[in-house]
C-alpha cells in the first residue's frame, strides 16, 4: 500500500479537525472556469455588461470557491481519499478577479456507521465571509 497517495483516515478525524486553502483568481481561472463549466454569463465575463449590474464589474462565479472547497478537502484536509456526499453553499458576497479566497474546513460530526465526516465549509477574502455552507464526505477506513 502506497501511503503517501492517502489523505487522513476516518480514524484520525476529531471534531474541530481542520484544513486550510488559499487561491489568488485570475483572469485566466476566470475564463477558464467558464470554458470547463459552460457558464459564460456576462456578469462573469464582459466589464461593459457587469458595470450595469449591481456589483458594477465582474465577478467570480459561484461554483469556482465550490471547487476551492473541493480542492481544499483533497489536498489539505483531509486529502486524497475523500469522497464527497453531499455539499450547500450560501453565498454572501462576490469575489472577484484579484481577491485572495481563504478557504477553511473543519470537522462538525462524525458518523460512526457510515463512516461520514461533516464539514462545515466557509470562503473569506481578508476576514470576511463570502461563502459559507456544509459538506458530507465519505472517509476511508485503515481496516
Amino acid at each position: 500500500m502506497i501511503d503517501e497517495l492517502n489523505g487522513l483516515y476516518f480514524e484520525d478525524l476529531t471534531i474541530g479537525h481542520h484544513g486550510v486553502f488559499a487561491r489568488t483568481v485570475t483572469e485566466a481561472d476566470i475564463v477558464l472556469f467558464a470554458g470547463v463549466s459552460g457558464d459564460n454569463s456576462p456578469v462573469h465575463l464582459n466589464e461593459e455588461y457587469a458595470k450595469k449590474t449591481r456589483f458594477k464589474t465582474r465577478i467570480a462565479h459561484g461554483a469556482l470557491c465550490g471547487a476551492y472547497i473541493s480542492a481544499c478537502m483533497a489536498t489539505r484536509m483531509p486529502g486524497p481519499g475523500c469522497i464527497y456526499v453531499s455539499q450547500s453553499l450560501k453565498f454572501l458576497a462576490p469575489v472577484h478577479i484579484g481577491d485572495t479566497v481563504v478557504v477553511r474546513v473543519e470537522v462538525t460530526a462524525l458518523d460512526e456507521k457510515k463512516k461520514f465526516a461533516t464539514v462545515a465549509t466557509r470562503c473569506f477574502v481578508d476576514e470576511r465571509l463570502l461563502v459559507d455552507g456544509e459538506a458530507v464526505i465519505l472517509m476511508p477506513t485503515r481496516a
